[in-house]
């Protein structure tokens, strides 16, 4: 693993670790001010830092405590200051009104390094499910 393989690493790891402790400071800092961010809640789609922002206000009030945020079948490649990454997270936790939520989503992130510093410029997330049932999809267990 290269230097910048490992720097990205870490910075897609802070970006969980702020999610998990609905840290928005923290996570809107990994993000570029002119991000376009794709959601599976209406509007859809988030143009630039404020609309994300409060897009991710939202889903942190949706929980009464942490959210549960595991990321399983990582992908991601760099090439000197742009990287993409793709993988799948499993979102859990108690939502405020008492009931537990254990939902898969998938997630695609593009990014690019400015002055040493990652940066989240382009994000999708979807979530994965049969269309012939409408059931969501469970990933098979390892």
């Amino acid at each position: 693993m290269t230097t910048n393989d490992a720097e990205f690493l870490a910075f897609l790891d802070s970006r969980v670790d702020a999610c998990q402790v609905k840290d928005i400071d923290r996570l809107m800092s990994h993000y570029s001010p002119d991000i376009f961010y794709f959601d599976v809640v209406p509007p859809l789609q988030f143009a630039g830092s404020g609309e994300v922002r409060r897009n991710f206000v939202r889903w942190f009030d949706e929980y009464d405590g942490p959210i549960g945020l595991e990321t399983r079948e990582l992908n991601f490649a760099v090439n000197g200051d742009v990287a993409f990454a793709h993988m799948l997270h499993l979102d859990t936790g108690t939502l405020k009104n008492g009931s537990d939520r254990a939902m898969w989503v998938r997630s695609t992130v593009c990014c690019r390094r400015s002055g040493g510093k990652w940066l989240i410029t382009h994000e999708h997330i979807s979530m994965p499910f049969d269309p012939q049932t409408l059931q969501p999809w469970i990933p098979p267990t390892a």
